[in-house]
């Protein structure tokens, strides 16, 4: 099968069911693991030769966390910082995308960024009561050239505050 068609495939499988809600990806880890398809990427791009340099560098999304800083914020700042970075992140994608040339190397960047606005989707829609403040970054934006490092920093943003931001969530579901 041509390697092209098999990514299509993969990208097509991962539309988030419009059914699901928010605080079912709250309430179910796994959920949220398969939702998260990283590795896949990483295994995709090690296959994508002609994908070494990124034409137009990619904002990545701000991951470094001071845990007592995190702590005191409210749920509604923590949503908000996550959101802005994924946002500022699909932004960046889209235009690096919208560089390359078809093939490989752009299925996998509109992979990505379809996977980071599924996140952002699913973030912004979370029912988490509070004052509405204008968004800003948690860290100074910093920017590479290699998707590989965007799908590191982009795994850790999952893995890092929004799972945290998930555990702070979960007193919202339902006893099993």
């Amino acid at each position: 099968m041509c390697p092209g068609l098999l990514l299509l495939c993969m990208v097509a499988s991962e539309v988030w069911d419009a059914e699901t809600r928010p605080i079912d990806f709250v309430c179910d880890r796994e959920s949220r693991r398969d939702l998260n398809t990283v590795a896949d990427m990483e295994a995709a791009l090690a296959d994508c030769d002609v994908l070494k340099t990124l034409p137009s560098p990619i904002q990545l999304p701000c991951i470094k966390v001071h845990k007592a800083s995190w702590e005191r914020k409210s749920a509604q700042e923590k949503r908000r910082d996550i959101a802005v970075s994924l946002g500022a992140l699909t932004g960046s994608v889209r235009v690096v995308r919208t560089l390359s040339q078809p093939g490989c190397a752009s299925t996998l960047l509109e992979r990505l960024e379809h996977t980071v606005n599924n996140y952002l989707h699913i973030v912004t829609h979370l029912d988490i009561t509070g004052s509405v403040e204008s968004p800003v970054l948690s860290c100074t934006p910093q920017s590479t050239h290699s998707l590989s490092t965007v799908l590191w920093t982009f795994s850790r943003l999952l893995t890092g505050k929004l799972e945290w931001l998930m555990a702070d969530l979960t007193h919202r579901c339902p006893r099993r």
